[in-house]
């Protein structure tokens, strides 16, 4: 009976080998969401602990500064060593450099047992970087791959079976890494235990190297007979040229982009309203914690009762136009009670759970009918601009929000209400038209068995 379930919500796998291949792959993704979102918490209750929750807007666009300069080196590394390698290289380094903050932010001077809140303390800054800087780099380069190997059969049936891990990695995550949870006096420790798993994720790396067959690692090119053409040598930049010289690319980018302005939006509206609530740096993180924990409820509910067959039988577009509609009900619903933190949460926690459990791989899909150099440098250059860049033009119009309140008052709070929820409809207004192109232009692609670029 439970095969019949699976079969009905994914779809039937080809063989015991494909099964194993998405199921390690599930596992290392599980273990990368859990190490992420037990670090999501803690980076906006230690940023704000140590430098304030005012200067976070800021922080993103410093993140935004000094992950370009990481994306190039990630470009250059993806040039020069075999994928799985860049793989172990990119997870010992954050590893290391995990169990360094680890260190920092224990330390009685440095770090947290120092209370004093500051905008010069740089620990913090770089804290909040690392954290951004993992959820680019790592996820880019575990979807890079993954779909490198992938057919878009193949892909139908086992993302949403990779999805189910993260969501449970979404959910035990941050369930168990919380410094209440474990005894600990502040989140310091939390930071080593996800560079432990992070460290495993290679593990899972090298054991999937050994016992997946090489019949699974055929991607899209290779099943359709597909050939690569390269008119000039790639260099550190191919990823960000490709970006803006194909459409195909700057859709996807603009759909990325245009969620994550609105959703940054609304997120700094929620954690400003938490953290008036729960003032204390391990509270604050506690209940960010709940929250990671219930968005992670939410999306494996959605996975386990099918919400990716509306894309095996509606459609890649029906699957792609889900996600602007519910967040269009959440900008309204937040622009009729801009205050209420119950309001804030749930847009949030439905906002992003329906994203991660089936825009996401939705998306990622929409990588398969392309290139290498698309899949890995693009596809980080995308992820880059497109979550990165697009938190920190969320996060320039949440400044706003601060001027609004020290000129209006309370008027100004539900001034800027109001400016953001228009400004928000019309961009979805664009997101749905750029996803019938990309969808469109995608269909296309693997009806004609092509390249799109």
């Amino acid at each position: 009976m439970l095969k019949r379930i699976a079969q009905t919500i994914w779809g039937k796998f080809e063989s015991r080998d494909e099964v194993l291949k998405f199921g390690l792959l599930g596992l290392m993704f599980g273990l990368i969401i859990g190490a992420y979102w037990g670090l999501r918490p803690i980076k906006d209750g230690i940023f704000a602990q140590i430098v304030g929750i005012d200067y976070q807007p800021m922080a993103k666009w410093v993140s935004l500064f000094i992950v370009s300069a990481l994306v190039i080196v990630y470009g250059k590394l993806i040039d020069s060593f075999p994928r799985h390698r860049v793989f172990y290289m990119l997870t010992v380094a954050y590893f290391l450099a995990a169990m360094g903050f680890w260190w920092i932010l224990a330390h009685p001077a440095y770090g947290l047992p120092n209370c004093e809140t500051s905008p010069y303390r740089m620990v913090g800054w770089l804290w909040y970087v690392f954290v951004e800087s993992y959820g680019s780099l790592i996820v880019a380069m575990f979807w890079g791959f993954t779909t490198d190997i992938t057919s878009d059969e193949s892909g139908r049936r086992g993302f949403p079976l990779i999805a189910l891990f993260g969501q449970m990695g979404n959910i035990f995550g941050p369930l168990f890494m919380r410094a209440k949870y474990l005894g600990f006096a502040n989140s310091a420790p939390i930071a080593a235990i996800a560079g432990l798993l992070t460290l495993a994720t290679a593990g899972l790396m090298w054991l999937f190297m050994k016992v997946v067959p090489k019949s699974q690692f055929v991607g899209y090119g290779q099943v359709h007979h597909v050939a690569e053409k390269h008119d000039e040598e790639p260099g550190f930049l191919e990823g960000l040229k490709l970006l803006v010289t194909k459409s195909y690319l700057f859709g996807i980018f603009l759909i990325i982009s245009i969620y994550e302005i609105i959703i940054t939006i609304i997120d700094f509206q929620f954690k400003s309203a938490a953290k008036s609530v729960y003032p204390a740096e391990i509270d604050f993180s506690e209940y960010l914690a709940n929250y990671a924990v219930a968005t992670g409820i939410v999306a494996t509910a959605c996975v386990l009762f099918g919400i990716n067959s509306i894309q095996r039988m509606m459609g890649i577009t029906a699957s792609l136009m889900l996600v602007p509609i519910l967040v269009a009900v959440g900008v309204v619903m937040v622009w009729a009670d801009p205050t209420s933190l119950n309001v804030l949460f749930w847009v949030m926690v439905i906002g992003k759970a329906v994203n991660y459990a089936l825009n996401s791989p939705t998306m990622k899909q929409l990588y398969i009918p392309t290139t290498k150099d698309t899949k890995y440098k693009a596809q980080a250059w995308i992820e880059m601009f497109g979550s990165r860049g697009s938190k920190a033009a969320g996060s320039g119009v949440n400044t706003m929000k601060l001027f609004f309140k020290k000129g209006y008052g309370a008027a100004g709070v539900s001034m800027f209400a109001t400016v953001s929820a228009i400004s928000s409809l019309g961009l979805i207004g664009v997101w749905l038209v750029v996803v019938v192109y990309v969808a469109k232009t995608y269909n296309k692609a693997v009806a004609e068995n092509k390249l799109v670029c």
